[in-house]
């Protein structure tokens, strides 16, 4: 298995509450994790029928046989089960005595927060981080990178990523979209995700989405959200000021697995990865994913921004620091431009408070400290940015 950022964290959370739930998305490596940490402790899976049954129609007698702990994995199967876990918190508050996964977030966190609050910590696993995978193999060019993903499978088992992200996303409408919503035009329903995919990088319009899809535009509001919830996309929000300034408002869509987005664009290999129009957008996807895993391994929020304002100045990439952001601008090309310092200096000197520091992104292989702001490559951006947000 290869060593996940989030492990002393996890257990640290063992060590002072009596629950620790682990969040994220499907195959992102919770249950490895969980049980490679927690080896003694019962692993118990609620997505077997026969022990989901037994959990919903007898969750007292279900809980008899693990009083002394257990790992539940994919909890939200059973909501009412955290009401009857809270008795037994409150009677016996061992630390670490349970450790809850589940791969939908809303319904999840609906469940603790209304039965677990203060009982539990919450931590969220994302699939690889680029420093995760660096630390057992170099990653590959950037168009390779792009197009196999961070899916933990893929690596741990050399797969096949075009195959394993199309089983991934089969697999994720048969179960998660059954479970979450009645969503009946399947087919609509893809079209609709591959239209997402296709705006990576790109303000939410949910009226085209909508219309291109052939979707009412409260539909497209719906499935966008049952996106977010089974941590399929990531919507990234502007940053906004008190200032009168025309800014833009709608959020930027992006991805988890950057992999998956590839797969829905029908990029199967390395060299139409390399020359599709939206590379730039898939590396934006890329940097901007790296960094939520980045600040969920270390149990900080995922609390990033983007900047524009209807004159056409934009940031791709805004990262709190107090009262003060790391801007980031992201650039697939591999040659250094001075275009891609412009927008950096109007932000710096229409907000010169708000900058503790700049930084450039690009495809290429040189790190170069400028005056105006610090040239990363992209494969630096798993060991250089966690070092900046520190």
């Amino acid at each position: 298995m290869i060593p996940r950022d989030l492990a002393p964290l996890l257990l640290q959370s063992a060590s002072r509450y009596p629950v620790v739930t682990v969040t994220g998305p499907r195959q992102s490596g919770k249950t490895t994790l969980c049980r490679n940490l927690f080896p003694d402790k019962p692993y118990v899976s609620l997505e077997a029928p026969d022990i989901r049954r037994f959990a919903t129609e007898d969750p007292r007698g279900f809980l008899a046989g693990i009083e002394d702990g257990a790992i539940l994995d994919e909890i939200q199967r059973v909501p009412d089960l955290t009401s009857y876990l809270q008795g037994m918190v409150d009677s016996v508050p061992t630390p670490g005595r349970f450790i809850l996964t589940g791969s939908q977030q809303f319904e999840l966190m609906s469940g603790i927060s209304q039965s677990l609050a203060g009982r539990t910590a919450v931590l969220r696993l994302l699939p690889f981080s680029l420093a995760e995978l660096a630390a057992a193999h170099p990653p590959a060019d950037l168009a390779q990178t792009l197009l196999t993903g961070f899916y933990p499978r893929i690596h741990d088992r050399a797969l096949d990523p075009s195959q394993t992200l199309g089983d991934y996303f089969a697999t994720y409408v048969d179960r998660d979209l059954r479970q979450l919503a009645a969503v009946h035009d399947l087919q609509s329903f893809e079209r609709f995700v591959r239209l997402c995919a296709g705006r990576i990088g790109q303000l939410v319009n949910l009226a085209s989405l909508a219309n291109d899809t052939g979707i009412s535009a409260s539909t497209a509001r719906t499935w966008l959200e049952l996106l977010q919830t089974s941590y399929i996309v990531h919507v990234l929000p502007p940053w906004f000021t008190n200032t009168s300034k025309r800014l833009v408002k709608s959020p930027k869509l992006y991805f988890y697995d950057v992999g998956l987005a590839c797969w829905l664009l029908e990029l199967r290999n390395r060299e139409q990865v390399a020359r599709d129009p939206l590379l730039g957008g898939l590396l934006e996807n890329l940097v901007i994913a790296d960094v939520l895993k980045q600040r969920f391994n270390r149990g900080e929020t995922g609390s990033l921004y983007f900047y524009r304002d209807a004159k056409g100045l934009e940031v791709d990439l805004l990262i709190p620091t107090g009262r003060q952001f790391h801007a980031v601008e992201i650039k697939a090309g591999a040659t250094i431009s001075p275009d891609y310092f412009r927008g950096l200096a109007r932000f710096r000197s229409a907000y010169p408070d708000a900058i503790a520091s700049s930084h450039v992104v690009y495809g290429g292989e040189l790190r170069q400290s400028r005056s105006d702001a610090t040239v990363l490559p992209w494969r630096m951006i798993g060991s250089a940015l966690p070092a900046i947000q520190a």
